[in-house]
């Protein structure tokens, strides 16, 4: 049984953490959060020690190593931001990291973390769940199959729906988040590298604080995407249903569905890390560069491959 600690246990994502944590036959025994509105510990691991400040936290863990009771693994959920040190923080601990997405919010971080791995002969792990997924598994192995000169017409939107909270949140500030490319949007850019190869072409045609857009052209596919936290940007179908959240990926004007199958994904990225087998920093780095790309680049006159939806504002 391996020894976790979690820091940002108040976060949105966590629980699937102590989730995957407690699926896997393993214990959280430390835990960090400046919040203390975590009772969703008594869900998984009610004896778990827990920590606002991470300073008392920090000693947790060294009281712990020099007992011979060392924590194995830190899994990080805290603000995007603060991935890059909180995975620092882990290795120097003597712990593996398994970092949320996005990993870091500049292609750079991931060369100076490469250096700290390499120091403490340590590995930083990864959620990136959505390889994991079956639909999008099989839909890879169905576009290596094909000619090697197919090109696929990808269109990809999601709109999710937030309040005013969001953008007085950290999540709200480019600087702490990323953006809505970053924030949102990584885990796509990820899926669309790994189904379609390397990333040949980049342009933003929209960039506003609630909402981005723009074309991406990967070695076998031609993509326009468009992300939205806006609920005015959700179709009239979707909010006359009284829904919040729209997502759609086609694939050639065909639909790929892959609405459902979500709920173990953790679980399984757990599994892997587990058998050594988690995806690591390099994993990270192509979507990491298209997302700091489109944070720093002006925004494009031209509307050649323009998302559909860009019609409509």
């Amino acid at each position: 049984m391996k020894k976790f600690a979690l820091m940002g246990a108040a976060g949105y994502i966590a629980p699937r953490h102590m989730k995957a944590i407690k699926e896997t036959d393993n214990e959280l025994v430390a835990a960090l959060d400046p919040s203390d509105s975590v009772g969703i510990l008594d869900s998984y691991f009610p004896s778990c020690q827990f920590f606002t400040e991470y300073e008392r936290f920090d000693r947790h863990l060294d009281k712990r190593k020099r007992a011979n009771k060392p924590v194995d693994y830190v899994s990080i959920c805290t603000p995007n931001y603060l991935h890059d040190s909180h995975i620092r923080f882990a290795l120097r601990s003597g712990c593996q990291a398994i970092c949320e997405k996005p990993l870091v919010l500049n292609p750079w971080n991931i060369d100076a973390l490469q250096e700290i791995e390499l120091e403490y002969g340590l590995k930083v792990n990864t959620i990136l769940q959505l390889r994991l997924h079956s639909s999008i598994k099989s839909l890879k192995q169905q576009i290596a199959q094909a000619s090697n000169n197919k090109k696929y017409d990808v269109d990809l939107t999601y709109i999710t729906s937030r309040g005013q909270w969001y953008g007085r949140s950290w999540k709200g500030d480019v600087k702490k988040s990323g953006g809505i490319a970053t924030n949102i949007g990584v885990h796509f850019f990820d899926m669309l590298y790994f189904l379609f190869g390397k990333l040949q072409d980049n342009k933003l045609l929209i960039s506003e604080e609630n909402t981005a857009s723009g074309y991406l052209e990967y070695e076998k596919a031609r993509v326009r995407w468009f992300l939205s936290t806006d609920e005015k940007n959700l179709p009239a179908a979707v909010r006359l249903q009284g829904q919040r959240t729209y997502r759609s990926i086609t694939l050639d004007d065909k639909e790929i569905e892959f609405s459902g199958g979500f709920t173990d994904l953790h679980t399984l990225s757990y599994q892997e890390i587990l058998r050594g087998n988690g995806f690591g920093l390099e994993d990270n780095r192509v979507a990491v560069e298209t997302v700091a790309a489109i944070r720093n680049m002006s925004v494009s006159n031209s509307r050649d491959y323009a998302h559909p939806f860009i019609a409509y504002l």
